[in-house]
């Protein structure tokens, strides 16, 4: 096995991505664009999207990563809307685009179209999260969004198996569609349901931050391959347990909570980094037997498929953003009227990505009795079109769609207050706790190591009232700033002294390595208390 192709493909995209963050352009899209464009390069290798890799073994990391990410009490208080699109959203999607392209394309039969349309209908978890992060979402919308992406994917996956079911010639039912549906649903909601408390029990009666960490990497395909071993959606199942352990993940040992974030963010990073250069990467292969669509039939199909998916988007949000209020007094009182801004942007901020390729490239090539699977090459190539048309077309204008709408920005100064609040209140308890504590016989402390605990008590209570203070009028910084940076000089100055010793071999590296590792904890524990 050559692993030098692997290897360019991480550390390029790892590059592009690093590089994007300097630029106004999100990293999704640079990463695109430049794996269309390297695609032609002489001598760069030839990849293929394999969808027994990208779904069993890409996406639940990544869907792992954002639902523990995602807020349960957020997303409890969003799910109708989170509801109607990633379920109601998608198989209306799945019908509309199918039906203009079996009204479209010539000869493509209309089982085969609703294929294309599974494909086509869910959005990307990826890159949902990466723009309304980039761009400045207000919450709800991206609480929405995020949950949408996060779901869809099962409704998509099981639409996309009934239609193949069709298109192949297994007579596929409406009833056994219906049930299709529901096995997968409530099957991958259950093993998610059964699984994740075991985890968490696991996870906090784990004594080692190394076995822990392990297991952390470990559930999300634990969770997906049970799920699919029952015939239930592993992306639901990886989604439920992954949004109870990050809603329950404060019971976990600190040193797990600091290692995992630093693991998980680099996981996440470099696959998605990959997978968006992936998705660049595949223009030679989707163009490659495209036969008698190829030239100018194949642009207008594509620009058909594209302009459906993106009108489908607003004929299914707009209503249901606004008939569930005008039926419903209960929703009315307790959410309000909407303006029309949010629905426009939820209707434009609709990315397609890599699961849509990964389900396009799982279409097997014969049918019942070995005829080849009608139009298989067109449809991949309205899929890519289709992933590359919204991340390119949408991703780019949505950032100034947003600042067009002119939602209204967060309030930093009323968030510093709660946090200032929420910590005080915090400290009072801590405090009243500590006093409880020194007064018994057996925590009996020196009077300095006592003081101590309150000096570090006070400071984490004085931190967040500090940044609302003014700034220093000779360098600019907050109290805050000025705080961090000289814990950083003074704990450098110690790190230079141990180094030194090690050279001098007054100390050898195990004592270094043990004495760095205390300076990095406490610089770290600086650099939080500071904010």
């Amino acid at each position: 096995m050559d692993v030098m192709p692997l290897l360019l493909l991480v550390a390029g995209s790892a590059g592009i991505a690093g590089a994007a963050r300097r630029t106004p352009v999100p990293a999704p899209l640079l990463l695109v664009a430049v794996g269309l464009a390297v695609s032609y390069v002489p001598g760069v290798p030839h990849y293929t999207l394999d969808p027994e890799i990208v779904l069993p073994l890409v996406l639940p990391p990544l869907l792992y990563k954002e639902g523990t990410e995602s807020s349960y009490l957020d997303l409890r208080a969003q799910m109708r809307p989170v509801g109607l699109l990633s379920i109601g959203y998608v198989l209306f999607a799945t019908f509309a685009v199918g039906w203009v392209a079996y009204l479209v394309v010539p000869g493509l039969p209309l089982p085969a179209a609703l294929v294309l349309g599974a494909v086509v209908a869910p959005t990307d978890a990826v890159a949902a999260a990466a723009i309304a992060r980039r761009v400045g979402l207000p919450s709800r919308i991206t609480t929405i969004l995020q949950g949408e992406s996060l779901l869809n994917d099962a409704t998509a996956i099981t639409a996309y198996k009934v239609a193949l079911t069709a298109a192949v010639g297994e007579g596929a039912t409406w009833s056994g569609g219906i049930e299709e549906f529901l096995r997968a649903a409530v099957g991958g909601v259950v093993v998610g349901l059964v699984l994740m408390v075991p985890i968490h029990w696991l996870r906090t009666h784990l004594k080692e931050a190394l076995l822990q960490n392990t297991l952390s990497l470990l559930i999300p395909f634990v969770a997906y391959g049970v799920a699919e071993q029952f015939h239930g959606s592993g992306v639901l199942a990886v989604v439920v347990v992954a949004v109870y352990l990050g809603h329950r993940s404060w019971e976990v040992d600190f040193a797990t909570r600091l290692q995992e974030d630093a693991v998980w963010r680099m996981v996440a990073f470099l696959l998605e980094s990959a997978v968006f250069a992936l998705i660049g990467l595949q223009l030679p292969t989707v163009l490659k037997g495209l036969g008698a669509y190829e030239g100018t039939d194949a642009a207008w199909y594509a620009i058909a498929v594209f302009l459906v998916v993106v009108v489908a988007r607003f004929v299914w949000v707009f209503p249901a953003t606004f008939w569930p209020r005008l039926l419903s007094r209960r929703i009315r009182e307790r959410e309000g009227n909407p303006t029309w801004r949010a629905p426009a942007v939820t209707g434009w901020a609709a990315m397609r990505g890599v699961v849509s390729l990964a389900i396009a490239f799982s279409i097997p090539l014969t049918v019942d009795g070995g005829a080849p699977f009608p139009q298989r090459n067109l449809i991949l190539f309205l899929t890519f079109t289709t992933v590359i048309g919204t991340l390119v077309v949408q991703g780019l204008t949505l950032a100034p769609l947003i600042r067009l709408m002119r939602f209204p920005g967060r309030d930093q100064q009323a968030e510093t207050l709660a946090e200032a609040n929420a910590q005080a209140q915090a400290s009072r308890v801590a405090e009243s706790r500590l006093d409880d504590l020194l007064a018994d016989e057996r925590n009996a402390l020196p009077p300095p190591l006592a003081d101590r605990l309150r000096t570090v008590l006070d400071r984490r209570r004085n931190a967040v009232w500090e940044r609302l203070g003014q700034t220093n009028p000779v360098t600019g910084e907050s109290v805050d700033d000025t705080y961090r940076r000289l814990s950083r000089e003074m704990i450098g100055a110690e790190r230079e002294v141990f180094v030194r010793l090690r050279d001098h071999r007054y100390i050898d590296d195990e004592m270094l390595r043990a004495l760095l590792r205390r300076l990095d904890l406490e610089e770290a524990a600086a650099y939080r208390e500071a904010g």
